[in-house]
């Protein structure tokens, strides 16, 4: 660009230049990047957990997390899918608040979302209460 008037820098800064308006972009920028860190995290804690729940066929009954049986759940929103796959079994979950079982002459899938307070819960087999039956605890 012959015969452009570009000024040119040799070793200095330009009289007019304002450091503190290259800060501003950066701090946004942060803010930003912060926000949304705890919003993500927000939506991560505010997903139910998954638990798979199976009775039968046979005389087995579980609730389990992953591959693990539940033991011990924190208080919170669950979405717990129940397989019943035998027409002589149901699933029953029961607890403070909570009372919910598929039908004793079906075989289905449920998909049920439960909000587990602290307590006890018990699942079960209604017909076969006395030997199909595990419970687990809810804390806070």
């Amino acid at each position: 660009m012959a015969g452009a008037n570009l000024p040119t820098y040799h070793g200095g800064m330009p009289a007019d230049f304002k450091p503190h308006l290259l800060r501003a972009p950066r701090v946004v920028m942060l803010l930003g990047a912060s926000w949304l860190g705890l919003a993500s995290q927000d939506a991560l804690a505010a997903t139910p957990i998954k638990l798979n729940a199976e009775v039968g066929p046979g005389f087995t009954i579980t609730l389990k997390k992953g591959n693990n049986r539940v033991v011990t759940l924190k208080a919170g929103s669950y979405v717990i899918t129940v397989r019943d796959r035998a027409s002589d079994h149901n699933f029953r979950l029961r607890g403070p608040g909570l009372n919910r079982a598929t039908a004793v002459s079906r075989v289905e899938t449920r998909t049920w979302t439960v909000s587990l307070r602290p307590g006890t819960y018990t699942y079960l087999c209604d017909p076969h209460a006395s030997h199909m039956k595990a419970s687990f605890q809810v804390k806070r």
